[in-house]
């Protein structure tokens, strides 16, 4: 520890979702979704394309949420707007489908990630990005990302508290990113659905729906440490 990323790249969309089935989702792991406005919360939906890391390249897709942090949870949106801003906010890891053994036995072991085995097909360079996960056959989700308008002039860091549950236990890790050449836009998403339980899970938050945000990033780095239980 701390493992590194020293590149990636990776392109999202935002989309803003139901509080309370958010929340039913989510209960099981203790932690409270955020709420930007009043009686809804934020679920992200992320392709992230790993290329040198001390895990090894893979692929991976994320479906996170914008949580409370576990230890100043606060219960009206003006505090939790104020804690997006602050970046006192965390984002719960609730899928992660990646495509190497490796990365999927050091996931669960380590951080307690949910990560299962599954199949891509990724285009994280042409204009329109695309991304594509199966399971055992059966198709998660379809995401198409157009490209928005520069972000900010060089790169920008960031850390974010990421948590985590598996086989019971809820676990945060510390990350600290360093981001360049970011885009995004508002709306620029495609989302299509499969037959998967995970996509069951978010037909349940009424989508596909037109995103908030759509966000390239073609230079990811990335450096986190150990997990620690809630």
């Amino acid at each position: 520890m701390p493992v590194e990323v020293r590149t990636a790249s990776a392109f999202m969309a935002m989309y803003s979702v139901p509080a309370a089935a958010a929340q039913n989702l989510i209960d099981h792991t203790g932690l409270e979704l955020l709420q930007y406005r009043p009686g809804h919360g934020l679920c992200g939906l992320v392709f992230v394309d790993y290329i040198d890391g001390d895990l090894g390249p893979y692929n991976e897709f994320g479906v996170t949420f914008m949580v409370r942090n576990h230890r100043r949870r606060r219960k009206s949106v003006l505090s939790d707007l104020r804690s997006l801003v602050n970046g006192d906010s965390g984002a719960l890891i609730h899928q992660l489908p990646v495509d190497g053994e490796f990365t999927l036995a050091a996931g669960r072991g380590i951080w307690g990630f949910p990560k299962i085995l599954a199949d891509f097909e990724a285009d994280h360079v042409s204009d329109v990005r695309r991304g594509k996960v199966s399971h055992e056959g059966r198709l998660i989700a379809e995401l198409a990302v157009r490209q928005g308008l520069p972000t900010l002039v060089g790169g920008t860091d960031r850390s974010l508290m990421a948590y985590s549950h598996l086989q019971g236990v809820t676990r945060y890790t510390k990350w600290d990113m360093r981001s360049t050449g970011v885009r995004s836009r508002i709306g620029g998403a495609s989302l299509r659905l499969g037959d998967h339980p995970i996509a069951d899970e978010l037909r349940s938050l009424d989508l596909p729906r037109r995103a908030l945000l759509a966000t390239t990033i073609p230079d990811l780095r990335m450096t986190f440490g150990d997990a620690t239980p809630v």
